[in-house]
């Protein structure tokens, strides 16, 4: 259970919570354990009527009936400190549940995008859904249960061995057989869970990449494929919860077995006894009551035992995510403002998930207020500069500072607060189209809204919706087309007003009309604001302040629009290139 050890936080966060269910749960097993010796009692009033000890009918029939009222007392109170348990036990047991979401959900907040490129959506989700679902079964039924237990044996031996020593003894010889078996059933549930953990894993992410990518699954019609796919995932995972169902199963008829023994020795021993003259018949009922009533407490060992260890399967594949370190560690709380001004000091990034080389020892500088444009070929890492201006990720050399203070000295989170960053692949949450443009400014008034759309040349599109603004979007955007994602993504981050903008080939998806309309918007929108603009257009670029061209992570060409024309190269061969599509 080394792996559960991570959750003892939660028991001392919960502790008053947890205690009072433990009382309430001693007072519950005092009270219905109370039943047998009542019943003991009333029997040997009536084998001392029948036996002629006593000739007061009366007084027999007065004790029976106080008997049955106190049965019936004691079981309803009993009944309502169980109620209470598990109003204790087990909403402590949601609290924590939702306490441990929150904490892998902040985790995953915390972990650099690089931990995304390595780990699947599906085994994420599964990992805070399933998981966490199996580690709350520790802290509720397993915790109940096992209390429950306890507190049983402990009173119901105590009563067991007042009442006769020898019949309990007897009565204890199947529970080491029992102790050694579930022992050795534990350690292949545990093993057992862990593969049909990760087997559900793969099939939830199957299903993620399955629905997110449908339709390339039916443009090329291999929807046959990918279900005979599906199939074998699925019969695998089946026969990995059937092998877990089959060591499970043994659990219960073992226990039924070992206290039906119980209840012959009893039967035998006690019934020997009884014609010998060593205990009275109340005894033998008392000891078949409490033989039956501890059947559910030792039944439930062997469940409890695999809802511990599949917890701890569970809990070992959530502690792999929360003791990762983020590759990226905001090392300054502190608030600050930031002007704009962005250098780059002999930056290399080599991707340590590839082994590719993204930048080699690039300086340029970008003055507060001034326009950037960075141009190449795909693959040239365009879009590696404008991920380490926002930190995404950390350079492997070099320095990336911002008004002259090393990015790694600066509140990353400030930093990103005055970012507004459009990316290649503009992403829309499940929202309207008026809140996915709010998630830039959460607070944006409704002209605000219009305002950002119509700079983004998006407004006269979503007003043709029949909800207009309040139209709701497919999973990722996908009700619009790519050009309107790239716009209604613009205007978010123009609704922002932060002090720097960057857009990173953003405009690929739109024509070049709507192009123009938009870059001149930006010229607007962007003053007093330091911009980046990536593209594959001259038309993108030739406004910017500065223009750099990349290739293979090196610096080929700077400059201005009209130094750059005037030199042979990639820009110039690009613009001649283009002016020429767009003439014909």
């Amino acid at each position: 259970m080394k792996a559960l050890q991570y959750l003892n936080k939660f028991f001392i966060k919960y502790k008053w919570r947890l205690l009072l269910g433990i009382i309430i749960t001693v007072l519950s097993k005092i009270l219905s354990l109370k039943i047998p010796e009542i019943i003991k009692n009333s029997l040997n009033v009536v084998e001392d009527y029948v036996k002629g000890n006593t000739n007061n009918l009366e007084n027999v029939k007065h004790e029976l009936l106080i008997n049955i009222l106190l049965i019936v007392g004691v079981t309803l109170l009993a009944g309502f400190f169980t109620f209470l348990m598990r109003q204790t036990i087990i909403v402590v047991s949601r609290l924590i549940e939702f306490d441990l979401k929150n904490e892998i959900y902040q985790q995953y907040q915390r972990l650099s995008l690089n931990f995304y490129k390595k780990n699947r959506t599906g085994d994420l989700m599964n990992r805070i859904s399933e998981d966490v679902s199996k580690v709350r079964m520790y802290f509720g039924p397993a915790i109940m249960y096992s209390l429950n237990m306890v507190v049983s044996f402990i009173i119901g031996f105590t009563q067991m061995i007042k009442a006769d020593v020898t019949l309990t003894l007897y009565t204890l010889i199947p529970f080491p057989i029992l102790s050694v078996s579930i022992f050795l059933l534990s350690k292949q549930i545990n093993k057992k869970t862990s593969i049909v953990q990760q087997y559900l894993s793969k099939l939830t992410t199957f299903n993620q990449e399955f629905f997110s990518g449908i339709s390339v699954v039916k443009s090329y019609a291999i929807e046959n494929t990918v279900i005979d796919s599906f199939d074998e995932l699925a019969d695998e995972t089946k026969d990995k919860n059937i092998e877990l169902s089959k060591v499970q199963a043994l659990f219960f008829p073992l226990m039924i077995l070992l206290i039906g023994f119980s209840n012959v020795l009893v039967l035998y021993i006690g019934g020997k006894q009884y014609i010998a003259g060593e205990i009275r018949i109340g005894v033998i009922a008392e000891f078949i009551l409490y033989v039956n009533i501890l059947t559910w407490p030792v039944a439930i060992v062997g469940w409890v035992t695999s809802i511990v260890q599949q917890a701890e399967a569970s809990q070992q594949r959530i502690n792999e995510f929360l003791q990762q370190v983020p590759e990226v560690i905001n090392n300054n709380n502190n608030p600050i403002q930031i002007n704009g001004k962005v250098t780059f000091k002999n930056v290399t990034l080599i991707y340590d998930d590839t082994g590719i080389k993204a930048l080699n020892n690039i300086s340029f500088e970008v003055n507060e207020g001034e326009t950037i444009a960075i141009l190449g070929k795909t693959g040239s890492g365009k879009s590696t500069i404008v991920n380490l201006v926002s930190r995404l990720y950390d350079a492997t050399q070099g320095t990336v500072f911002i008004d002259d203070t090393p990015i790694t000295e600066c509140n990353i989170d400030a930093i990103r607060h005055q970012i507004g960053f459009v990316p290649q692949d503009p992403f829309l949450f499940s929202d309207t189209i008026e809140n996915n443009i709010k998630f830039g400014k959460e607070d944006a008034s409704e002209e605000e809204i219009i305002q950002a759309a119509k700079d983004a040349v998006i407004h006269t599109n979503i007003i043709d919706f029949k909800e207009g603004y309040k139209t709701i979007l497919g999973e990722r955007g996908v009700t619009l087309s790519g050009g309107q994602k790239q716009r209604t993504s613009i205007a978010r981050a123009i609704i922002k007003n932060p002090k720097i903008l960057i857009f990173d080939d953003c405009l690929s998806a739109v024509d070049t009309e709507t192009e123009e309309k938009i870059l001149s918007n930006l010229n607007r929108v962007s003053k007093n604001k330091t911009t980046f603009i990536i593209s594959h257009r001259v038309s993108s670029a030739k406004n910017a302040d500065k223009i750099i061209v990349l290739e293979d992570g090196n610096i080929i060409q700077q400059g201005t629009h009209n130094q750059l024309i005037t030199l042979e190269g990639y820009y110039k061969n690009l613009y001649e290139q283009q002016l020429l599509e767009k003439e014909n």
